[in-house]
């Protein structure tokens, strides 16, 4: 890998997969090799997974094409810049005027946090609610009268 890898284009799908071929073969590794490198990434990209999207003409699942140019040896500003990529092909968005807040890039890893934190928010607000912890008021308010009045 002595020369720059490529750069993902946004202009539409057949380009942007064209371009994800030449990744991998700029990567100069094997299917079962994106596979482990994905994992000790901490991703999933199952070697058939990735083969099977190489050669197909339309848009992976955007953790797909992050899982992949990871194992690929792409990260942070490149593979968010793909991510980018894929987002902009996937919502048309070719012409949109460039970001308000000084043009600055939003990442896909807080994304994946939020998801997580509202992932955990439900678990602990279910088991909340499968305890009892939130009871009515006036249910309270009763159980407290049959208590003092020996009911």
């Amino acid at each position: 890998m002595t020369t720059a890898p490529p750069t993902p284009p946004d202009t539409d799908p057949a380009a942007f997969m064209a371009a994800l071929r030449r990744l991998k073969a700029w990567s100069g590794l094997s299917y079962r090799q994106l596979e482990r490198r994905a994992t000790e990434a901490g991703h999933t990209l199952p070697y058939s997974t990735a083969a099977t999207m190489l050669g197909r003409e339309r848009l992976p699942r955007e953790e797909l094409v992050v899982a992949f140019v990871t194992a690929c040896g792409l990260w942070d500003d490149e593979a968010e810049a793909w991510a980018d990529a894929r987002t902009t092909i996937a919502c048309g968005h070719l012409n949109a005027p460039p970001a308000r807040n000084g043009g600055t890039k939003r990442s896909w890893r807080p994304r994946w946090a939020f998801v997580g934190a509202a992932a955990l928010v439900t678990a602990l607000l279910g088991g909340a609610v499968a305890s009892g912890a939130f009871t009515d008021d006036q249910e309270q308010e009763t159980r407290e009268t049959q208590t003092s009045l020996g009911l």
